[in-house]
């Protein structure tokens, strides 16, 4: 087989996948013009008056939209911080159990929240923090009056990120347990030797290995600071908290589908995509400079 015909079927096989890209991804990107209209349904893309940018000027002058940036960048910082540290620190005391069964049980459990969705997880969050629910049942056991957890927009951010932990800390420290598997063994041996304890093996040989690997998943979170969680903020959000917790996915998704407002959710959205795109280049940039990671 010479080497043309050899690429060929790696060319085939990337082939749905790059289809499936044009198709869902890059054709639809020529409806961001709907942004610079006023799009109406019965005109038409080619037929819908030209505007300019009257819908960016618009998303500025609203009062809703400084809030709606506020709450995106607020949870979605939040969720960021709390997986570089709750994913380390389970990895870590993970790592230092001996008892393989009880290791494999422990990473079962943690994992199946990831591969169950935010309809199914919802429900259950739902179900826990409503007044009859656990939550409730416990304080009440204590004295406490009940709380209307979902409806207070005190706690609503909290759930979101506490929530969002619970389904995806135990997948997320597997990076951390892979770069735990890869420090080298005789680092622990020769600390051993000169008499350090656990606790000092952690502070001097654990966490400086594992300080390249946090600082690569921190800068590359950079790109996703304006991605907050629609599917998990949609299922659990209500009008009561709408001012903690509308960010500018669900945002866009009333405007435009619920208000039929094409042109004005259009515009929320690629102003989004923009600045999602130059945060993407800037944690790149600094993922290189401190990390030395680099994808081309």
């Amino acid at each position: 087989m010479n080497i043309k015909s050899y690429y060929k079927h790696y060319h085939l096989m990337l082939l749905p996948g790059i289809l499936f890209l044009i198709v869902f991804h890059l054709v639809p990107m020529f409806g961001i013009v709907i942004a610079f209209q006023h799009f109406k349904i019965g005109l038409g893309i080619w037929n819908s008056p030209w505007i300019g940018l009257e819908n960016f000027e618009y998303m500025f002058q609203i009062k809703d939209s400084g809030q709606i940036f506020y709450n995106t960048v607020f949870i979605s910082v939040g969720k960021i911080i709390a997986h570089l540290i709750v994913p380390l620190i389970f990895a870590i005391l993970l790592n230092e159990v001996r008892f393989i069964a009880f290791k494999r049980w422990v990473q079962t459990i943690v994992y199946l929240p990831h591969f169950l969705s935010w309809v199914i997880l919802a429900g259950v969050v739902i179900d826990m923090l409503s007044l009859n629910g656990i939550v409730n049942q416990i304080m009440k056991a204590f004295g406490y009056e009940p709380v209307m957890f979902l409806a207070s927009n005190q706690w609503f951010p909290a759930i979101i990120v506490s929530s969002d932990i619970w389904k995806e800390f135990g997948f997320a420290a597997i990076i951390y347990l892979a770069a735990l598997a890869g420090i080298n063994p005789a680092l622990y041996e020769a600390a051993e030797m000169d008499g350090a304890s656990r606790f000092q093996q952690l502070i001097y040989i654990t966490l400086p290995s594992l300080l390249p690997t946090v600082v690569l998943l921190a800068t590359l979170s950079i790109g996703n600071i304006l991605n907050a969680g629609f599917d998990q903020i949609f299922n659990l959000y209500n009008p009561l908290v709408y001012e903690s917790g509308d960010i500018i996915d669900t945002y866009v998704y009333r405007v435009g589908l619920v208000q039929a407002q094409y042109g004005f959710a259009t515009a929320v959205g690629l102003m989004k995509s923009v600045i999602g795109f130059i945060l993407i280049i800037i944690s790149y940039k600094v993922a290189y400079k401190y990390a030395n990671y680099r994808i081309f």
